[in-house]
């Protein structure tokens, strides 16, 4: 795996954020989301929150749910979580699928 620089990793993370946001909207979750920044804020019905963020020192994706929190590393062309190797979407739509109550299967 080649490491990215900074800016590299930045527009990569920028990209991947945009991808969630648009796969939330074509997905019809009942959601909402708030970004700021690295930040994306995902509000289920029941006020919980999942929060998907870029961390750059480490070049990662952190996910933080009810369930538990996920670092993802990129590995060739496709974000995976270092624990079990899950991809990010994949892993992104177990969650939410678990604390909104209702199957939601995002694509990127």
């Amino acid at each position: 795996m080649a490491t990215l620089n900074e800016s590299q990793f930045m527009q990569l993370a920028e990209a991947t954020l945009d991808a969630v946001e648009a796969a939330l909207d074509r997905s019809g979750a009942e959601v909402d989301c708030v970004r700021q920044g690295n930040v994306l804020e995902i509000e289920c019905e029941d006020g919980s929150k999942i929060i998907v963020n870029s961390n750059a020192p480490v070049q990662e994706i952190w996910l933080a749910a009810k369930s538990g929190g996920f670092h993802f590393r990129r590995v060739e062309d496709r974000w995976c979580n270092t624990r079990d190797g899950s991809e990010l979407f994949a892993s992104l739509s177990r969650v939410l699928s678990l604390q909104c109550g209702a199957e939601v299967n995002l694509k990127a």
